[in-house]
């Protein structure tokens, strides 16, 4: 057999056999362009040198674990896509009850808004707020044992007209502590991203990550 005719027979062969292959994988986009570019190494390869078969194989099970994750990709896209709807179903049941959030600012009224700080140790504490114009309200808060150290805000009793406020709570050191901040579960929303959105009273959307606790119905 000539080389021209081999070439040929080699061409006709991979032709012929790239259907069965993109059946194999699926038939997917992925499949079906490795079947071209398959039918093209075979065609255009130097007949004088002809590539070894195992390169062949190496490709197809490169393509192979390539799909594999891109099916493994969007299979965990969808069970996220679940979980987020249980997500928000789950919160939910659980507007109108109090809850605990993590927040370094806070939207002040008329009344007043509990919150909390753990202390690992006794302390002497102090209250931050920082208005918009960068005004710094000071409240001692006294001393306070290891656990939680609750206290209010009262903007009417302090004077502060209604407004978004920085929150901070330091000890005499100077260390900062996290303040959690009770709020009403007003709503529970999907964003235009996907994601989960909590609408609590006095500090706006936050994320449910940042939910401490849940406190409960309120009588």
């Amino acid at each position: 057999m000539s080389l021209i005719n081999s070439a040929t027979t080699a061409s006709s062969t991979a032709g012929s056999s790239s259907d069965a292959i993109s059946q194999a994988l699926g038939g997917s986009e992925l499949g079906q362009m490795f079947t071209k570019l398959l039918v093209a190494q075979v065609k255009y390869q130097d007949p004088l040198q002809p590539t070894d078969s195992s390169t062949f194989v190496t490709q197809l099970t490169q393509l192979s674990q390539t799909e594999s994750l891109q099916s493994l990709s969007s299979q965990l896209s969808a069970q996220s896509s679940i979980l987020d709807s249980l997500q928000t179903m789950q919160l939910g049941s659980q507007v109108g009850s109090t809850v605990m959030v993590s927040s370094s600012s806070l939207q002040l009224a008329d009344a007043p808004l509990q919150a909390v700080v753990n202390l690992p140790a006794s302390a002497e504490l102090t209250l931050q707020l920082t208005a918009p114009d960068g005004k710094v309200t000071t409240v001692g808060l006294g001393a306070h044992g290891v656990g939680d150290a609750s206290f209010s805000v009262d903007p009417v009793a302090l004077g502060l007209p209604a407004g978004r406020y920085d929150i901070a709570v330091k000890d005499a050191g100077g260390t900062s502590y996290p303040v959690e901040v009770a709020g009403k579960l007003q709503a529970v929303r999907m964003t235009s991203t996907g994601a989960v959105a909590l609408q609590v009273q006095g500090l706006g959307d936050v994320l449910p990550s940042r939910i401490t606790r849940f406190v409960g119905q309120q009588a």
